[in-house]
């Protein structure tokens, strides 16, 4: 069986190939993007080759799939159609995939990838997993009995998953191109959670989870004291998060994991519970944790001179949030630059005041023009990335070939922040730097 993948760099889309790829099956795919992005890290390592220009010769026998980022017009799509290929979509390929396996799925607005690094870091160096992560991470062999997948709520795609168990972060108003306001976002999620076999752990901090009627096991965790597992005592130290975890009143034990931020404490605490319920023991957990590399392009540090380049996927207002304020914790006494790209004129548009409020967090904030490749600026006219500048404190709009005013912050943390490509930008900043 051979696969095709359009949009092979789309982070749902790699992780796939790479998975495939691992079961033995041939896989190449189709990307606009030339420029670098994370998730070819896992395809390259494969060698997984990568078509620009539509002239991949497709095999009958070949199964094609295409991200949703492109439309039916796209000249890739057409082509593939008029050659007399049907396109399925991928999830659900990994749907089917999730059926074979007993399928942990991580769902959640936010946090949901890193949360799924968690739990298969733990998981696959004890008693082995497959996994999907959206970063570009997959891995399956037949004969592990676990795959541990992240579940993205994108256009509904994980309705076609079929999880034995299930997490959930958080859950938020997002993606309002495809889901009719936060009701439907809502129905969607207590859908998929209901639809677990076994049980479901969720956060009970989320006002919106707690909304959710459950008709199967359902595990609480969150600070506050209603939850069945609580996390109490959070504090952020140069070298990671610590916080206390208990199970109702009974103390289980201080933990460390080696990233920034509150809702890092929260995630990894999801990862506990998760491992605990799959029988591993907590001194392992915990041992485990401590070495924890996060996912791809969150919170991803590099240090150059004595300025500090922060890499991270956030792209909703609550992640713009929570990013720059781990950058605080972290680092007090240094400026924070965040420069930012949108990605969706929609979501420009329904998030413009938050988006203003999280980013003037930091102390100064540069915002490129809105990037998109779903959606028409035809569609929305007027919608610019000023909209959100207008709203901010000390902003100002970047030209991306133009960085000479980032560069006048040497020897501060500056924080890249996009699901969009902004990797060039970056590495433009860093060869200035040094």
């Amino acid at each position: 069986m051979k696969y095709y993948c359009i949009g092979i760099k789309g982070a749902g889309v790699a992780t796939l190939a790479c998975l495939l790829s691992d079961l033995g099956y041939e896989v190449s795919g189709y990307d606009d993007t030339k420029d670098f992005k994370f998730t070819e890290k896992g395809l390259d390592a494969r060698g997984i080759k990568i078509y620009y220009d539509g002239t991949k010769e497709i095999d009958s026998d070949t199964i094609i799939t295409a991200s949703k980022a492109f439309s039916e017009d796209h000249k890739e799509i057409k082509r593939i159609k008029e050659l007399g290929f049907n396109i399925t979509a991928y999830n659900e390929i990994i749907g089917d995939l999730t059926n074979k396996f007993r399928t942990v799925s991580v769902c959640g607005t936010h946090g949901k990838t890193t949360t799924t690094s968690m739990i298969s870091h733990i998981v696959n160096n004890t008693i082995g997993c497959n996994y999907f992560i959206g970063d570009g991470r997959g891995y399956a062999i037949p004969e592990n009995n676990l795959f541990v997948i992240e579940s993205d709520e994108y256009n509904k795609h994980f309705l076609k998953y079929h999880p034995s168990i299930s997490v959930c972060t958080n859950i938020e108003l997002e993606h309002t191109e495809c889901y009719d306001g936060l009701s439907d976002i809502i129905n969607s999620f207590s859908m998929f959670l209901n639809s677990s076999k076994e049980y479901s752990v969720v956060c009970g901090d989320n006002e919106n989870i707690r909304s959710i009627t459950f008709n199967n096991k359902v595990i609480y965790y969150g600070e506050n004291d209603n939850n069945e597992y609580i996390v109490k005592n959070i504090e952020v130290k140069e070298d990671g998060t610590y916080f206390d975890l208990y199970h109702h009143n009974e103390f289980i034990s201080n933990i460390m994991v080696p990233v920034y931020g509150k809702h890092m404490a929260l995630n990894a605490c999801a990862a506990t519970i998760v491992s605990l319920n799959l029988g591993i023991d907590i001194d392992k957990i915990k041992s485990l944790l401590k070495e924890f590399k996060n996912a791809e392009r969150r919170f991803e540090e590099e240090r150059v001179g004595d300025s500090i380049i922060v890499d991270d996927y956030a792209h909703h207002p609550t992640e713009i949030k929570v990013t720059l304020e781990a950058a605080k914790a972290k680092y007090p006494n240094k400026d924070i630059i965040a420069i930012f790209k949108p990605n969706t004129f929609s979501r420009t548009v329904e998030f413009t005041d938050d988006f203003a409020k999280a980013l003037d967090i930091a102390d100064y904030v540069y915002i490129t023009n809105i990037d998109s490749n779903r959606e028409r600026q035809e569609d929305y006219p007027g919608v610019t990335s000023n909209m959100i500048l207008e709203k901010t404190r000390n902003g100002k709009l970047l030209d991306e070939k133009e960085i000479s005013d980032l560069v006048s912050h040497k020897g501060n943390i500056y924080v890249f922040m996009s699901c969009a490509s902004i990797s060039h930008l970056k590495e433009d900043l860093i060869n200035e730097i040094k």
